[in-house]
């Protein structure tokens, strides 16, 4: 197909409008860029002699001292935590397993064993007559209840120790946060 003059002329000007349009475009964009330039100097600036000087001078003043008081009360709470565990409660839990053991190897001893069926026989001689009158429902022995008496004093003892560690005690943490500096 062949074109008319017109149109080459047409075209032609449209490319050379086009080529105009790019050529300002380019032009455009390195008037942006040296404008984006000397803007990112003038926030670096700023931000330098500025917002720098602000945030640390906040930082040392307000973040550091509260920083530096929490981790020392928290240094405090761990370090009567670490007490209350080591002197009340890890040795109340151990007296009351050595003595619920202690009681065990007194059930296991033969001389024990002895002296409790004596026991039994003469509640049986004693008992004929309220026997008769009520039969007693069969119970499974002392055991039970010295192993309940036992149950109910180590829970007695892990509550008593529990109660010790939790407990507040006021005067022990104004002491300990006292002699903590806070400029650490």
């Amino acid at each position: 197909m062949a074109s008319t003059r017109k149109r080459k002329r047409e075209l032609k000007r449209l490319k050379n409008t086009a080529s105009t349009v790019v050529d300002e475009q380019r032009e455009v964009l390195e008037h942006a860029g040296k404008v984006l330039r000397e803007a990112r100097r003038q926030m670096g600036d700023y931000a330098r002699t500025d917002v720098a000087p602000r945030f640390f001078e906040a930082y040392d003043s307000r973040v550091k001292p509260r920083v530096a008081q929490s981790v020392a009360a928290g240094r405090a709470a761990a370090y009567v935590g670490r007490n209350r565990l080591a002197d009340d409660v890890i040795p109340a839990v151990a007296g009351t397993i050595s003595s619920t053991l202690a009681v065990l190897e007194a059930a296991k001893d033969p001389r024990v064993r002895e002296l409790v069926k004596k026991a039994e026989k003469k509640t049986k001689n004693y008992g004929k007559y309220a026997a008769k009158q009520v039969r007693p429902a069969k119970s499974g022995g002392p055991g039970k209840y010295i192993l309940a008496a036992f149950g109910i004093a180590a829970v007695a003892a892990v509550a008593y120790a529990a109660w010790q560690t939790l407990r507040a005690d006021d005067d022990l943490w104004i002491e300990d946060v006292a002699d903590v500096d806070p400029a650490v």
